[in-house]
């Protein structure tokens, strides 16, 4: 391990979770187990075993760990806190969807050093570089194969290390490769030995024959020759010299070369790897869109029943679904909201048997999280199906629990011509809700804005059909009421009454179909309508099984809050990552100009018609593959990869072709194949790389993708660094392409 690594592992905090500690591990307030948990010697992979369960264990890496909460901060450790006080109590929050896990030490003094430890560990491999990265990567296959423990690999380890690896391989070469590694001719390999075996294997000739196509003498890239590959093959224009000086101090290891403003293979390779030679243009990861328009000028990350964890029927209703979407970004969350047996609102999905969890921590938990990922203002989107009474005690929950956070009264005192913008409500929290006409009157008024989902199941066009629980019209609370001030819901009369009468602080809810119905028919109409109002849609109720929409659709002609099943991992949410993931991942999107302006005459339908319209063709060269996932852990197993590149856009460039497949190799598959595309909207479009396991049987099986706007993709030689399906990264499985894009001639 390198000096920062052994550093670690002496921190006493550490050594204590090296040395092991039972502790109970708690699912619910009767499941409660314990378990002996220790730290391996990588210092970054945690082993948990029962007592009883003879030789079987588990392990999973702190790297997938993203946080430590201390005390009772999950609804597990809540729901147990008379029995076990806080300073022993901790939860360990996983990426992804993956669920916490909840643990009891025996002692505080225990629970300080886990909760201390896991941190430091964390943030170790947080900030291990490439390099440190990659060598973590290797040592920790070592270990898997080093079967007997001795710190040692023979010939035959090896051939099964391969396989794990993903990598068919003729046994003359790898013997020649072990014995080139095997300095010491003792027939087996220690951990350096085993680390220069894995350099000759993961030789990059594609990168060398890049690398000789600019160099001089073969040897290193000058600065002037660093500078002609970044302008000509990168794209970068004039800010390639600078440019290339930064990259050799960055990425070059070796002194003598930075000294001659050189850049050696080593170099070269890193730099190509790294974040900069990413597919994805650094510059618009960070926050850089102008934020100071209306909110109606914005795609807005959102989320659908936010408080199900699993399916619409039977699911559990969790706080921590809350929290899990609002740090990925999410700004409009949903709460279906029914009285309570003890006069205290609960939130589940009505008329189901999913779990209830109660209004008021909801609330709290909003307010906990709402800007950790972002502090662009959140939507919170009700769907009140409460008496009068309850409704009164949503609205001293929601001003006593959010204070200032909650936005009561409008910016200026003023009524507004236009919504106000990201920027001017950074921090504040907007109820969409029901609002009384005239504050001076008590209204009659249904409280459901939209057909609720099950009565869409009944009869997808169920609004013209009003159920007996929608007739039962009920009163609304003027303390709830009065919290509306931007967000006010309405029945959607069509876009004529729109124009002639709406206020710009009126919003729809439609479903999925109702919205896809009104973009076919009416596409201009619906786009121009999206720049002065705020439009949700939201999931069919037939998708009972958390399943999602293609959002695409939805924006296409310009829709802002676009609902998912946050909780459901696929393509759709991949969409929503993709398109979310540039401008800080900030919940908020700038829509492209043609969809801001209240006249225009853009119908995705017909791009061709649009003012200005430019054509792009679109050239992807799949070079090759490094260490892809496995999909089956087999050990025999080896995949058989292909690429699939698929445009989501305006029908007219809704696009997918793909490379063949490459049979029993999955660790540098090379392919060198180019897939060609016309994009006729680049503002609208979003481009997504899958990785599949071919297979001529059945169903080709997933290993991992990557999603990103056409206006963030980098051209040149770029790494794809690949994500598993459930959005988290995937180190160091990656693919190596060339993209170009030029105007589209005209014929």
């Amino acid at each position: 391990m390198d000096p920062e690594g052994s550093r670690i592992q002496d921190d006493p905090d550490v050594r204590v979770m090296m040395a092991g500690s039972t502790l109970r591990k708690v699912k619910s307030k009767s499941w409660k187990k314990q378990r002996h948990f220790r730290l391996l010697e990588d210092g970054l992979t945690i082993w948990y075993k029962s007592r009883w369960a003879g030789r079987g264990h588990s392990t999973f890496s702190v790297s997938e760990v993203e946080a430590v909460r201390e005390g009772h901060q999950s609804e597990v450790l809540l729901s147990i806190a008379e029995e076990f006080p806080p300073d022993v109590c901790f939860t360990l929050v996983f990426r992804g969807r993956q669920g916490n896990l909840d643990l009891v030490a025996d002692s505080a003094e225990e629970a300080t050093a886990w909760i201390q430890g896991v941190r430091k560990v964390i943030h170790k491999a947080q900030t291990m570089d490439e390099k440190e990265r990659l060598d973590q990567w290797v040592q920790d296959w070592f270990q898997k194969a080093d079967k007997n423990k001795d710190g040692k690999m023979t010939f035959k380890e090896v051939r099964t290390l391969l396989k794990m690896m993903n990598v068919e391989m003729n046994e003359e070469h790898a013997l020649h490769l072990f014995t080139m590694a095997d300095k010491s001719e003792s027939g087996s390999l220690e951990i350096q030995q085993f680390v220069h075996f894995y350099k000759m294997l993961t030789q990059r000739d594609e990168v060398w024959k890049v690398f000789q196509d600019y160099s001089g003498d073969g040897e290193k890239l000058l600065l002037e020759e660093l500078e002609s590959f970044l302008s000509i093959e990168q794209q970068e224009g004039e800010q390639s010299s600078q440019h290339a000086q930064e990259l050799i101090d960055r990425y070059e290891p070796s002194e003598t070369a930075k000294k001659q403003s050189a850049m050696s293979l080593d170099g070269f390779q890193a730099y190509l790897c790294s974040q900069e030679g990413s597919v994805f243009r650094p510059e618009h990861r960070e926050l850089h869109q102008d934020m100071n328009q209306p909110l109606s000028h914005y795609f807005i990350s959102s989320s659908h029943n936010t408080y199900l964890l699993e399916d619409q029927l039977r699911g559990q209703s969790s706080l921590e679904a809350y929290i899990q979407a609002l740090k990925r970004g999410c700004r409009c969350v949903e709460v279906d909201c029914w009285d309570g047996s003890d006069g205290e609102p609960v939130v589940y999905h009505g008329h189901t048997l999913t779990s209830k969890i109660l209004f008021r921590d909801v609330i709290s938990t909003l307010r906990e999280y709402a800007f950790k990922a972002s502090d662009f203002p959140v939507i919170l989107s009700l769907e009140n199906h409460c008496c009068l009474e309850q409704q009164t005690v949503m609205a001293q929950h929601l001003s006593q629990i959010l204070g200032d956070m909650l936005l009561t009264a409008l910016l200026d005192g003023q009524v507004p011509q236009q919504l106000p913008s990201p920027q001017q409500l950074r921090g504040k929290i907007l109820l969409k809700a029901k609002k009384m006409n005239n504050p001076g009157d008590c209204v009659d008024e249904t409280l459901t804005d939209e057909v609720s989902d099950e009565e869409e199941v009944a009869n997808d066009d169920a609004e013209n059909l009003p159920t007996e629980e929608c007739l039962k019209k009920s009163k609304l609370s003027r303390e709830l009421s009065d919290l509306v001030v931007y967000c006010k819901s309405v029945h959607f009369h069509g876009f004529e009454h729109a124009r002639s009468q709406a206020k710009c602080y009126e919003m729809s809810s439609f479903s999925e179909s109702k919205a896809k119905k009104l973009a076919k028919d009416a596409g201009t109409d619906f786009v121009q309508y999206n720049t002065r109002q705020l439009t949700r849609t939201y999931p069919a109720g037939r998708r009972t099984d958390s399943s999602n929409y293609n959002p695409q659709d939805m924006w296409n002609v310009g829709c802002h809050i676009v609902a998912l099943n946050f909780q459901t991992a696929g393509l759709e949410m991949d969409l929503n990552d993709g398109l979310f993931g540039q401008n800080g991942c900030c919940g908020y999107v700038l829509k492209p100009d043609f969809m801001r302006d209240g006249a225009t005459p853009f119908s995705p339908e017909k791009p061709r018609e649009l003012q200005g319209y430019k054509p792009l063709r679109l050239s992807i060269q799949v070079i090759s593959g490094q260490q892809l996932p496995k999909v089956n852990q087999k050990e025999g197993s080896i995949v058989d990869p292909l690429v699939r590149v698929e445009i989501f856009g305006v029908p007219l460039d809704q696009a997918k072709e793909e490379t063949s497949h490459i049979n029993n190799n999955g660790f540098n598959p090379v392919w060198n194949e180019t897939l060609n595309f016309v994009i006729h909207t680049p503002h609208l479009a979003l481009v997504r790389f899958e990785v599949e396991d071919y297979d001529k049987a059945s169903r080709n099986d997933f290993m991992g993708q990557f999603t990103l706007p056409f206006t963030c993709i980098q051209a040149g030689y770029r790494h794809i660094h690949l994500l598993s399906k459930d959005g988290t990264a995937i180190p160091p499985s990656s693919l190596f392409v060339h993209i170009s894009i030029s105007e589209l001639m005209k014929e």
